[in-house]
């Protein structure tokens, strides 16, 4: 399973954002990682504002460049406007949403609940994280001891985070359906997703 496996505070500080989850590094050091990060007052381009909204998205979501890459030409392929329909096709992977209902409480961790087997989708087991959910899909954490106290440990840790309204969560059966497809306003990118789109079309 590929993913990114480097320094993940370091990332965060680059972008001034909690990347892969709250981190206290933030607050102590508010300014860019290296020896030059407090000093640092470069002149960004137009390529290098581009390229920085896209790592932000890549790293938000935890996607390698080859598959944020396919997630772009799969957008520009649908009807309506690329950015928006390639933030959907990101919200409705099945980790992300995973981690919207609180079965995992990071995308990375969600990841791993749905590779080790322990996610089930319209009743069947699915354990590829990318996989795409449509409209009316269920997602259900697999009824055995193993798969149900992981999730219940983590439904109890993600109580702070509201489930989005496009998803719908129902704790004693330990399952989510997807209602609809998510808007840009309901998804509250952390990026530019636009200036995502002008960097790719170059």
């Amino acid at each position: 399973m590929a993913r990114y496996t480097g320094p993940r505070v370091r990332i965060s500080r680059r972008f001034g954002l909690p990347m892969f989850g709250p981190t206290k590094y933030l607050e102590r050091r508010n300014y860019p990682p290296g020896v030059h990060g407090p000093k640092s007052r470069r002149k960004v381009t137009d390529y290098g504002l581009g390229l920085i909204e896209k790592q932000k998205l890549r790293y938000y979501y935890g996607l390698l460049e080859r598959q944020f890459r396919g997630v772009y030409e799969k957008a520009l392929k649908r009807r309506g406007v690329t950015g928006e329909q390639m933030l959907q096709i990101l919200e409705t992977r099945l980790d992300n949403v995973v981690y919207h209902l609180g079965f995992a409480n990071s995308r990375a961790a969600a990841r791993q609940l749905v590779a080790h087997g322990h996610i089930r989708v319209n009743d069947r087991k699915v354990s590829i994280p990318s996989y795409a959910l449509k409209v009316n899909d269920s997602v259900q954490v697999k009824n055995t001891t193993v798969s149900r106290q992981l999730a219940t440990k983590n439904l109890e840790m993600a109580t702070s985070r509201a489930v989005p309204d496009w998803l719908s969560l129902n704790k004693e059966d330990f399952k989510g359906v997807v209602m609809r497809i998510p808007t840009r306003e309901e998804i509250n990118p952390i990026a530019n997703e636009q200036a995502v789109v002008e960097f790719y079309s170059r």
